[in-house]
């Protein structure tokens, strides 16, 4: 009942004008929108937790490609796929003819076909050993690229059909019984986990790499399920590297945390103390913590024990001295490093992404106008009007990435204004283009920095990335799983983006026979965003 509290009792509703009981129905109508949303997040929550079918998402509204330059007639035939060029050698192989005499040879005609030929092959090697004049035992060393039973080309068929090709562990263990390879459920997982520490530190780099080249990331996260909790993983990358981790929150200490990328160093320097102000922690405050000669401290036990030295707990206050100076000390580590450090970082506008120079998605910020609830003409006629100006406006922006200049992007920020800035007689589109309009320095970072793009796209593919392993295989149990999942799902997406095929990448890392010389992931990344 406390929703209708500011509703006149019964008597007084004769007394009020037409234009009253309209402003009246319309704010019930509202209140009444914000309920249907509560209780269908509600029924949305109940039906994940018992495992039901949730209901569909609403489509996307179709901006970024709507604003998209047209393409240009061509009547002209469609041309064919063109010559098939295969990535292996090709072997010739004379198929004779049964000719009557008197007949002219007259050259070949080439018919390519390509296949593929699996078999399993079980090798015995017979390990000499000798024993010295001294007493010492010679074993004859195993070839290079074995380790344990099964050999490289084995071990880089179930990466790859695991990671990239998102088998589950059922239909991977029958696919290689079937075609003759003695294997158990356990020994697959022992071939995913096991000794799997440098795939781990190449993912790592990996993100140290783009963290330190890059001039803008996207940022996203999503659902995950770890040793039978629910949890988040979240993504980072850009056109050249993708890096995903999984974690039991999704708070921004825990990004400052990710954006460390492996150190455990917190660092109290400028970039430290502008975050402190920026969060609004007192001066006095931050004074106690710049009188102290120690500025850098090696983990979080040696970060707690300095708080609790100078009685920051014992301070009950808000904002939360504590959150802050530990969210602050992470990105003083995060510059510290020079990760970021002018770096733009794009997201959907999630609260725990604002870090640095943030921007944020036109499409998601569209999409709160699409998904507004109408209740009349003149409602629907004011939301089509604003969603016409935004795509009209995006557009520009569009053009404005391929052409830049100050001029143009003085006219954009004036014209910023009018859109957010107009009253449409829609309250609550009022009050969202005024919400929206207070992120104007955000989603108008592309006119200082034209080449950012304008959403979150490539974090979206990213994500579906995950997301499709997470409903294939469901959640991990171990640590060592969760983290060997996302360093291969990492390193997957990474070798897609840089043209890399994966098969190449897993045979150079167990050093099969006729292997390509893959270098290490971070060096492509940094050549592409750095060719000097």
């Amino acid at each position: 009942m406390d929703s209708l509290r500011h509703v006149p009792p019964p008597s007084a509703l004769s007394a009020l004008s037409r234009p009253e009981l309209e402003a009246l129905l319309l704010e019930l109508f509202g209140k009444v929108t914000i309920l249907k949303q509560t209780v269908a997040e509600q029924r949305e929550e109940i039906a994940r937790l018992k495992g039901l079918k949730g209901r569909p998402d609403i489509k996307p509204s179709g901006m970024d490609k709507g604003t998209a330059p047209a393409k240009p007639a061509n009547n002209e035939k469609r041309p064919g796929r063109g010559k098939v060029t295969p990535r292996v050698e090709v072997e010739d192989k004379v198929i004779n003819a049964e000719i009557p005499p008197g007949s002219r040879f007259k050259g070949y005609q080439s018919f390519l076909v390509q296949d593929l030929v699996i078999s399993v092959r079980a090798t015995r090697y017979r390990r000499e050993r000798w024993v010295t004049a001294d007493g010492r035992t010679i074993l004859a060393p195993l070839p290079e690229g074995i380790e344990g039973h099964f050999g490289p080309e084995l071990r880089r068929f179930v990466l790859m059909q695991y990671h990239h090709g998102q088998s589950t562990l059922p239909r991977l263990a029958a696919l290689l019984r079937s075609v003759g390879v003695s294997i158990s459920k356990r020994q697959l997982v022992r071939l995913l986990n096991e000794n799997r520490e440098g795939f781990i530190a190449e993912a790592q780099d990996v993100l140290r790499a783009g963290l330190e080249t890059s001039p803008w990331v996207t940022v996203d996260d999503t659902g995950a399920r770890h040793a039978g909790k629910n949890g988040f993983c979240t993504q980072i990358g850009n056109e050249w590297f993708t890096w995903f981790r999984t974690r039991s929150s999704k708070s921004r200490l825990n990004f400052l945390d990710l954006l460390r990328a492996g150190y455990t160093d917190y660092v109290l320097n400028d970039a430290a103390y502008d975050y402190m102000r920026n969060q609004g922690l007192p001066a006095t405050t931050i004074a106690r913590l710049k009188a102290e000669p120690e500025i850098r401290f090696s983990d979080q036990t040696a970060w707690q024990g300095h708080l609790n030295r100078l009685g920051f707990n014992a301070l009950k206050v808000t904002p939360d001295p504590v959150r802050v100076a530990t969210e602050a000390a992470l990105w003083g580590s995060v510059q510290a490093h020079e990760f970021l450090c002018d770096a733009v970082a794009l997201s959907d506008d999630a609260g725990q992404f604002n870090i640095g120079r943030h921007a944020l998605c036109w499409v998601h910020a569209e999409r709160l106008v699409h998904k507004l609830d109408t209740f009349n003409d003149q409602h629907r006629a004011a939301q089509t009007r604003v969603r016409s100006l935004i795509w009209d406006f995006y557009a520009d922006l569009k053009a404005y990435q391929l052409k830049p200049g100050k001029r143009r992007a003085s006219a954009l920020r004036t014209r910023f204004d009018r859109i957010f800035l107009r009253c449409t007689g829609f309250v609550t589109m009022d009050r969202l283009l005024a919400r929206l309009h207070a992120n104007k320095a955000e989603l108008l970072m592309v006119l200082d920095r034209p080449e950012i793009p304008l959403h979150t796209n490539g974090s979206e593919n990213d994500i579906r990335y995950y997301v499709t392993r997470r409903k294939v295989s469901a959640g991990t149990r171990s640590d060592i799983g969760r983290n060997c999942r996302d360093a291969f799902l990492s390193l997957v997406k990474t070798c897609d983006k840089l043209g890399i095929a994966v098969w190449d990448y897993l045979g150079s890392r167990f050093k099969v026979a006729g292997h390509a010389i893959i270098e290490p992931l971070d060096h492509y990344v940094r050549a592409r965003l750095h060719p000097a």
